[in-house]
């Protein structure tokens, strides 16, 4: 029976379309390939406007290295790519990374919709190359060259980094140590593979919204697989479901390792499921989860238990697990929050800029509702003609006295418009009932491809300054927006 449940399983991973063609596959090999390509070609570039002499100048070199679900082997036909450009010490974040190598992209006739987004936690250049999207943070190594397989866990090149470069580094230093201590990678793919499609269509996915991210299923996935080295595809999804059904939070998950001392309890996280990162004993995932999602993630937990545990049920069937959640018949209530812009342009941007904001709004609707559930699935409300988003969040159904929505948006309003650089859009929150909702969102259809979480930070369309190089006078690097009347800088100014 277990064996006949993992390779229908095994089945019910490739129906849903989850592992690529090897076409998809061969383009997005070819897609690395030029981006490391240009990153070169960018790095003997900056090279030449410090005035490098022209052996250095040869011998220097950048590189990508990949990381998220594609750096797992995890990915699927509709997966962007996460990619970290990592460059020597004289490569600045500013000047070098977010002007001369964007501007490189930016002619490409590969690159569309690019985007500079300098005020994430993790600044990066978010792009589509040939179709498929690409998330580009830049790390920046203390050496004068960084070779094209360098060992990110290697402390020579890890010493006296910057901050911003170590949160760059940590998704792809955490991916490698994943991948070295799982004791099988493909029964560990197939498991991830199938634990993301069930968060996505549990409602438990997304970072943002105070849910699980890749990050998190990767390392609660590769601890199963460490304890259970032997069990079957089917094994290893029943032991996952029963392990953290019952896991005594806030007792952190920590991976089995042989080389890194383990934090202990001298570590404390203020997390309510805290996940320890598999490269450093001192750092821990960054998490989101509040009481309201912590309450849902332990509530689709303890449902995947009870739907996998009974190995000899005659008529079980791998769908009822990944069901999606059917949001309009556990709730009465929820709050509609509407988010539109004047085109679609600014509407991506105005979009990903309040999902980075969400938290603060779950964390107010908790105050005045005890609980709940933030719906990461997104609509479109098609008789209004403005470009909008719409999103329907279940309200704790005890407190049906809650009407008066108006202070909660009034505090929203206030954070959205606290640092965002571009033309804010529009944002309104109401409460409906159920039977109020539209057909689109009573279809339990899952999370489609949803808009990125992105925002511009350059506007064209403003008074653009030129830039030129620090190093090298009269050498013209590029444009940067200002609202300001333009300063024109002195050659090497």
């Amino acid at each position: 029976m277990d064996e006949e449940r993992s390779i229908s399983l095994v089945q019910f991973i490739v129906n849903e379309g989850l592992v690529p063609s090897p076409d998809e596959e061969e383009k997005r090999k070819n897609v690395i390939l030029k981006l490391k390509e240009i990153v070169l070609t960018w790095i003997k570039k900056v090279a030449w406007q410090r005035r490098f002499p022209k052996e250095q100048i040869a011998a220097t070199c950048a590189t990508i290295l990949t990381y998220g679900s594609y750096g797992l082997g995890v990915h699927g036909s509709e997966s962007d790519i996460d990619a970290l450009c990592v460059g020597p010490l004289f490569a600045t974040m500013a000047e070098d990374f977010f002007i001369v190598l964007h501007n490189m992209l930016k002619s490409r006739p590969e690159v569309s919709e690019i985007h500079c987004v300098k005020d994430a936690k993790v600044p990066l250049i978010r792009f589509e190359f040939d179709g498929i999207s690409i998330d580009l943070p830049y790390a920046q190594l203390k050496v004068s060259s960084v070779p094209e397989n360098v060992d990110v866990l290697n402390p020579y090149f890890l010493r006296d980094v910057n901050e911003t470069s170590w949160k760059s580094l940590s998704g792809v230093r955490a991916n490698k140590r994943i991948l070295q201590l799982v004791p099988n990678l493909e029964n560990f793919q197939s498991m991830l593979r199938c634990v993301k499609l069930w968060a996505k269509r549990r409602g438990v996915y997304g970072n943002l919204l105070g849910f699980l991210g890749g990050v998190h299923l990767a390392i609660l996935a590769a601890s199963v697989c460490q304890k259970y080295p032997n069990a079957s595809l089917n094994s290893l999804i029943m032991n996952f479901f029963q392990t953290f059904a019952f896991w005594p939070w806030p007792t952190p998950v920590i991976l089995q390792d042989r080389i890194l001392p383990t934090a202990g309890d001298a570590i404390e996280t203020r997390s309510l499921m805290p996940i320890q990162l598999p490269c450093s004993p001192y750092e821990y995932c960054h998490s989101n989860v509040t009481r309201s999602t912590f309450r849902r993630i332990r509530a689709e937990f303890l449902r995947g238990h009870y739907r996998t545990r009974d190995l000899l049920k005659p008529d079980f069937d791998w769908g009822s697990v990944f069901e999606h959640f059917p949001y309009p018949k556990e709730y009465t209530r929820f709050v509609k929050i509407y988010l539109s812009a004047s085109d679609q342009d600014d509407l991506g941007d105005w979009v990903g800029w309040v999902k980075s904001r969400f938290l603060s709004l779950l964390v107010k609707l908790e105050e005045v509702q005890g609980l709940c559930d933030p719906n990461p699935i997104e609509h479109v409300d098609i008789d209004v003609t403005e470009p909008n988003v719409v999103f329907y969040w279940g309200l704790n159904p005890s407190k049906s006295s809650f009407t008066d929505i108006r202070h909660v948006e009034e505090d929203f309003m206030k954070n959205l418009k606290n640092g965002y650089q571009g033309s804010a859009g529009g944002m309104g929150l109401s409460i409906l009932q159920a039977s109020q909702l539209p057909k689109s969102a009573l279809l339990d259809t899952g999370i489609g491809k949803g808009t990125k979480a992105c925002w511009k930070i350059l506007d064209y369309n403003l008074r653009r300054t030129p830039t030129y190089s620090q190093h090298l006078p009269h050498y013209f690097v590029g444009y940067v927006a200002t609202d300001r009347e333009p300063e024109y800088p002195s050659a090497g100014g």
